[in-house]
């Protein structure tokens, strides 16, 4: 395991050195998440891949695929499993709730109409390193959408109105 986890870093190093790859975080952030799922999964059965003990809790299932949205993007998961599903990662739980937290606090500065870079200075004020300007657009981008479908929706049943002149 720690064999594969330092070619997978090795190559990333290479790729971002040689070739200038922008997703060289991204993937890090992955190929590290996977090691940590692998060793959380081997402690929760008691046994890595295709070991036979006698002390082996559970069974592994194979993997399931999931997207993990972070702060360097969408990082593609898969997420071992177990036959009696009595295990999920540590590290997706809080950070979606994390992401989520992010996202809202984003979301609502720009319902209030804070500037790009005020958020950015309101996410390093909660101690973060910040947000740039398109990540903020992104997640701005959800609401938006939200907008567009209460907008867009079909009005049923009657809405009675009164109408009222001003005086002259």
């Amino acid at each position: 395991m720690a064999d594969e986890l330092r070619i997978g870093l090795t190559e990333l190093l290479r790729k971002a050195q040689v070739e200038g790859d922008a997703d060289f975080l991204k993937e890090g952030v992955r190929a590290l998440s996977q090691a940590i799922m692998e060793m959380e999964v081997e402690d929760h059965v008691g046994a890595a891949r295709h070991e036979r003990t006698l002390g082996r809790k559970g069974q592994r299932n194979g993997y399931r695929e999931r997207v993990w949205d972070t702060r360097v993007g969408a990082v593609e998961l898969k997420v071992p499993r177990v036959r009696d599903s009595s295990y999920f990662p540590s590290l997706l739980e809080p950070r979606r709730r994390a992401e989520r937290a992010l996202a809202a606090i984003v979301q609502e500065a720009y319902v209030h109409g804070v500037s790009t870079r005020k958020v950015d200075e309101l996410v390093k004020a909660l101690g973060m390193t910040g947000i740039s300007k398109s990540r903020v657009s992104e997640l701005c981008e959800e609401l938006d959408e939200e907008v567009e479908r209460f907008r867009s929706r079909p009005l049923e049943g009657s809405y009675p109105y009164v109408w009222v002149d001003p005086p002259i």
